[in-house]
């Protein structure tokens, strides 16, 4: 028997543009000789689709259009995913359907869930054969564990045959990419065949004469991000109609991991740099910013702003507040803080905005997740802009990025390895001087790690104090020995930088998130809608009190 792996891209919401597809997709499976077409799971409707689920009329015409495949399915079996009604809890069921001759059929299915991102494929034993169809739709990076498929075939002594969703949906704020990957395993659970990620297209393989075991490739474990990385932001632009980027350059990584993906992904034409100097930014920072624009070929800009910013706190200091409420000769007072954040907001909100507009064209955000979990940004500043393309990945994968867009995808120093070398710093007061060592409050060596716990594996203060006082935390959460004797000498001052970051990560940071721009997630635990939380205040266990009393008394 021939089958035909089908990695399409699935336009979710659209069951009308995903017939006409499979429907070429099928004719190229018969000229191509195949017996037999596999889809993957809701191929015709789509996973993330908010309340379209809810729609009656919608999920007629994922039905209708059902229908018109099996049409189209003239001497070859096709099977495809699909979403239908149901009346279990959810009133949504996805279904695998056969379909031959004019003749339709379910052979498995399962409650949709349609919020949630874990899935496992729906199954389908083939009668009579010693082959399992396996069509899935589970977005980077939780797709069916390999390891399953394999053990699978292993125990039922079947070859598995395997395909998953291709394309870009979203819920919301949270943007994911489906890898599309088509998958053969042998009946003894060896891998005999992977398609490329993220590439539409077509896999043919005879069961009479399986392919060979693969080896796995070794690869950077940014590799795979990366790749996804690209494709989303193709592809999101694509869906918004955007074919121009505007990006703001500081001299440091996350601006400049921003400018590469970005020209790497749309074109050195289509993007412009822009850096934005105030009395705070260093020579150094400057120079690195204009060399990065240098190595990657396109556009760039240098508009200070210290002159707007200057202006700006001389209008406010000078304008009286009146009203009844007002104290006589009442003035507002910029202190340094407010300064630092009126010069994100002068970048972010004056100049980025009026370039992008005046260019036809969006602003990226360029925050990181280290940044994004404790607040380190500034509202309506350098959190703002169209897309967040870095805000799933942690400092320590930001550097890896920038080392492998340098020595994989463009094979030279696009990235300067100033930059990669130099402190992190806002460069937002003489506090964070570059040239004297000084950067950001966050110690990102250590603090990736804390707030990593934190994000992603819901650890409480509670347990971060409990591996302090055993000895060890950074096994526990996973840094590099010897850091959190090196930061905090004294176990006050450890509570006291744990304290202030979780304070700021369940408080103020949460208000923020909320107002932060879309974002790729490219952990499946990203800030959105992989990560529900609320308002609310932080709160000390009991245990932690305890803990915090008995250290402190030492």
């Amino acid at each position: 028997m021939k089958i035909a792996l089908i990695s399409m891209e699935v336009v979710p919401g659209r069951p009308d543009l995903n017939a006409a597809s499979m429907r070429r997709k099928i004719a190229e499976a018969k000229t191509a000789g195949a017996d037999l077409a596999l889809f993957p799971a809701l191929s015709l409707s789509g996973l993330f689709l908010g309340n379209v689920w809810k729609q009656p009329a919608f999920l007629r015409d994922c039905t209708a259009y059902a229908e018109e495949i099996a049409a189209t399915a003239d001497g070859i079996t096709v099977l495809f995913g699909n979403g239908a009604a149901d009346d279990g809890c959810t009133g949504v069921r996805r279904t695998l359907m056969e379909a031959r001759d004019g003749v339709l059929r379910e052979v498995a299915h399962s409650p949709l869930h349609g919020a949630g991102t874990h899935f496992s494929p729906l199954l389908y034993e083939l009668p009579n054969e010693d082959i399992i169809l396996a069509a899935d739709a589970s977005p980077f990076p939780v797709c069916f564990d390999v390891r399953a498929l394999a053990d699978t075939a292993r125990e039922k002594r079947k070859h598995i045959f395997y395909v998953n969703a291709l394309g870009l949906q979203d819920k919301g704020k949270t943007i994911y990419t489906f890898a599309g990957r088509a998958q053969v395993f042998s009946a003894d659970g060896m891998r005999v065949l992977m398609s490329p990620a993220y590439t539409e297209g077509m896999t043919v393989v005879d069961t009479e004469s399986m392919p060979a075991p693969l080896t796995a490739a070794k690869e950077a474990p940014i590799a795979p991000k990366y790749r996804m990385l690209r494709y989303a932001v193709q592809k999101f632009l694509e869906r918004i109609h955007m074919e121009r980027v505007v990006i703001g350059i500081s001299g440091g990584i996350d601006s400049a991991v921003a400018a590469a993906l970005y020209v790497d992904a749309i074109g050195a034409d289509k993007v412009l740099l822009v850096n934005m100097p105030s009395q705070f930014n260093s020579a150094t920072t400057k120079g690195l910013a204009a060399q990065l624009a240098e190595n990657l070929g396109c556009r760039h800009m240098i508009v200070p702003i210290e002159e707007s910013v200057a202006h700006t706190v001389q209008q406010l200091t000078a304008v009286p507040i009146m009203g009844t409420a007002a104290q006589a000769a009442e003035h507002l007072t910029i202190s340094s803080f407010v300064r630092e954040n009126m010069q994100a907001r002068d970048r972010s909100g004056r100049v980025l905005s009026a370039v992008a507009a005046a260019w036809g064209a969006g602003f990226t955000c360029n925050a990181n997740k280290a940044e994004s979990t404790v607040g380190y940004a500034t509202l309506y500043g350098d959190q703002a802009g169209f897309l967040s393309a870095l805000a799933d990945l942690w400092k320590h994968e930001v550097y890896a990025l920038a080392r492998y867009l340098n020595t994989e995808i463009y094979k030279r120093e696009v990235v300067p390895q100033g930059i990669i070398d130099i402190v992190p710093s806002a460069e937002l007061s003489d506090a964070q001087n570059v040239d004297e060592g000084k950067g950001d409050p966050i110690r990102y060596p250590y603090h990736d790690y804390l707030f990593r716990a934190f994000a992603e594996e819901n650890r409480i203060p509670e347990d971060i104090l409990a591996h302090y006082a055993d000895g060890d935390l950074e096994e526990y959460i996973g840094c590099a020995a010897g850091l959190v004797a090196d930061y905090f000498p004294t176990a006050e001052e450890f509570i006291v930088d744990l304290e202030r970051w979780w304070g700021l990560y369940t408080g103020m940071a949460v208000a923020k998130r909320i107002q932060s721009p879309p974002l790729l997630s490219t952990s499946g635990r990203a800030y959105g809608s992989d990560h529900p939380e609320s308002q609310i205040d932080a709160y000390e266990t009991i245990r932690y009190r305890a803990l915090k009393k008995q250290l402190l008394k030492k």
